[in-house]
């Protein structure tokens, strides 16, 4: 993947699913998750704030869905968010991604679009295709 990552302009995922997981990833178990973020679920399950509605959006996800996004907790995220693949990302579809950016009115993402390569590579490609369409 490349510094083209569309993530960073989408957060669908962040607003369409419940983001539950195990109780102790939070801080008042020894992790990471600021405790005061997360609703429980169960005696074992929490989720994140926001995200167990009927219209989710976690309290962490800064910014405007399909624009400008950014996670306030990134580097204490839970495991939900960190195991969440982006559709193509490592060369496989993700429908759950593409379900949420549907969601949101965003265009599927696709294992061979050019933001899976690298920078330079996209850029010749794209060079190329601009340079036979002349």
């Amino acid at each position: 993947m490349s510094d083209l990552n569309p993530c960073m302009t989408c957060g669908a995922c962040c607003a369409y699913f419940r983001v539950s997981f195990y109780w102790a990833e939070a801080s008042d178990g020894g992790g990471l998750v600021p405790a005061q973020l997360t609703d429980p679920v169960s005696p074992f399950l929490r989720c994140m704030k926001g995200t167990n509605s009927k219209q989710p959006r976690c309290t962490s996800l800064e910014g405007e869905i399909g624009s400008k996004v950014s996670c306030a907790i990134y580097h204490h995220r839970p495991s939900p968010c960190r195991e969440f693949a982006m559709s193509g990302e490592k060369g496989e579809e993700n429908e759950a991604c593409n379900r949420a950016r549907r969601r949101y009115g965003l265009p599927p993402l696709y294992k061979d679009m050019l933001f899976h390569t690298s920078l330079d590579a996209a850029t010749s490609v794209l060079t190329a295709v601009q340079s036979a369409a002349k």
